[in-house]
């Protein structure tokens, strides 16, 4: 490794800022979204294409990879990055949503989790020990503690008992991180629902115990959005300026650039890569349903001005033909220019914060978006 993780906050506009977040595997330069390789692999794409959309990192999954190929396995052969040829960044879950809303038999205790493989019917325990070993084995430049995410709307009983276990479980995250992983960094997470007491608890709960950075988890699970904002508004004064913030499965363009106003970071999302496989592009004007007949002759191409080539080159007509067809060009050329537009986004907001106009390309992207959402094709 040539570079300990580290974090620099290189620009702000109002609470808006751009930074710098070192790793041992290269500068990550955000606001950033994170491509989302659960199983090793950005679907669809190779390495080259998911650089080629600006991404800087990925994202890894512990529940998925410790299940399939393994993560031992992983590790004799090198390790992730050179597992799936991604030389750049890799952060990973923890797997806790994953087992909570994948393994068909699940049991929570204040040690860890014990659940079912959806793959093979195994029984499998997940403790905060086990899963920092495993995105150790893997070699994440960015890991995260295992908690307890519950979906809203939820009692308060039972939102303050995930938040309480998930911060004891970031106590022993942190534990036996720092006693194998020196040089990469360990994400604490913010839980506590749609409470603000309980979410401010866990904000400044985390923060006393130093981590180098943190996400807000257990939201993009069905609230609305104006509750996904107030819960970043009630966590942002309680945590750290000089650490990365990560706004855990979100989002939209639009809940992006306004989770940005507020302060965030980083996001992932499997929003871009799904939608592509299921015949919806994302483009500066808006999204774009391929399946709709009214793009069966349009010959022109998704954007003529993209930097990608797919969303460049190819007729909507082709792409309408690709997806009608159920043909596998259709998914990748459709995913390719979805990242490539979460890429130009990203380096758009990075560019108005540091010109001091991120209101104006706020103002836009809102208002493209509402628009589109108004005017949905069926």
């Amino acid at each position: 490794m040539q570079n300990e993780f580290s974090f620099r906050v290189i620009a702000a506009d109002g609470s808006a800022r751009c930074a710098e977040m070192t790793t041992p595997h290269g500068t990550v330069a955000t606001p950033a979204f994170l491509p989302v390789g659960t199983q090793g692999t950005v679907k669809g794409l190779t390495p080259e294409a998911v650089r080629a959309s600006g991404a800087d990192i990925v994202l890894g999954n512990t529940y998925h990879l410790m299940l399939r190929p393994g993560a031992e396995r992983i590790a004799r052969l090198g390790g992730l990055h050179r597992f799936m040829n991604w030389p750049r960044a890799i952060l990973t879950d923890s797997g806790g949503f994953q087992v909570m809303s994948l393994a068909p038999l699940r049991s929570v205790t204040g040690s860890g989790v014990t659940f079912r493989s959806h793959i093979d019917g195994a029984m499998v325990e997940l403790t905060p020990e086990r899963a920092i070993e495993v995105q150790h084995l893997l070699g994440a430049d960015i890991s995260m503690q295992l908690d307890e995410c519950v979906k809203l709307p939820a009692t308060h009983e039972r939102l303050e008992g995930a938040m309480r276990l998930s911060l004891d479980w970031a106590k022993r995250s942190k534990r036996v991180f720092e006693s194998v992983a020196s040089g990469r960094g360990l994400f604490g997470i913010v839980q506590g629902g749609d409470n603000r007491a309980l979410r401010a608890e866990s904000a400044r709960a985390l923060t006393a115990m130093g981590f180098h950075g943190y996400a807000i988890g257990g939201l993009a699970v069905g609230e609305p959005q104006a509750t996904m904002l107030r819960v970043i508004e009630d966590v942002m004064p309680e945590l750290p300026a000089d650490r990365p913030r990560y706004l855990m499965g979100v989002g939209t363009p639009h809940d992006i650039i306004e989770a940005v106003a507020r302060g965030i970071d980083m996001f992932d999302c499997v929003l871009p890569t799904r939608n592509g496989r299921h015949g919806v592009a994302f483009t500066r004007f808006g999204p774009i349903n391929l399946k709709n007949a009214r793009h069966a002759e349009d010959a022109h191409p998704l954007d003529s001005e993209s930097n990608c080539e797919a969303a460049r080159e190819y007729s909507r007509a082709y792409l309408h033909h690709l997806v009608k067809a159920n043909e596998i060009l259709g998914a990748v050329l459709l995913t390719a220019a979805n990242l490539c537009y979460y890429g130009q986004l990203m380096g758009d907001i990075r560019t108005a914060i540091a010109e001091k106009r991120f209101a104006d390309l706020r103002a836009s992207v809102t208002e493209t978006w509402k628009r589109a959402g108004a005017e949905q094709e069926e």
